[in-house]
């Protein structure tokens, strides 16, 4: 199993982070890595998303959103092509930190036949756009804190 992951910690109350990070309508004013989503946020839910890696060719996804735990994390589930190809599982997760701050952890977890080529092609292109969005997140979010 291959697995890209990252983490944030971002001077916002997490109820801030939370809003912003699961406002999708709003997405493309401050995330240049995922700057189209739609959907609802909830279990079972297919989203529609626009995935922009840095120095790439953007690509549509349609994954399933597994897991929603309101101001802590939120999961989906997707595939490239057939299952069992190229998976991958992206989570968002939340921790409340002392003084009105917030870790955000951004991680995928990839399987599937195809997955050690793929990432061997596109990983780090990809864990450049994770700690992409991550940065935005963080200054919007340190924007908007009350």
């Amino acid at each position: 199993m291959n697995k890209i992951c990252t983490d944030v910690t971002i001077e916002a109350p997490i109820d801030v982070v939370w809003d912003l990070l699961t406002d999708f309508e709003n997405y493309e004013k401050w995330n240049s890595f995922i700057p189209d989503i739609k959907g609802k946020l909830e279990p079972g839910s297919k989203l529609d998303i626009f995935l922009q890696p840095p120095e790439m060719k953007g690509m549509r996804i349609d994954p399933v959103v597994t897991k929603v735990e309101p101001v802590k994390e939120f999961r989906w589930i997707g595939n490239l092509w057939v299952k069992g190809i190229f998976d991958g599982e992206h989570a968002f997760r939340l921790e409340d930190l002392e003084n009105n701050r917030t870790r955000m952890i951004q991680c995928e977890r990839f399987r599937g036949i195809l997955a050690p080529l793929i990432l061997y092609l596109v990983g780090e292109k990809t864990r450049m756009g994770f700690e992409s969005m991550n940065t935005s997140l963080k200054k919007e979010c340190e924007k908007r804190k009350v």
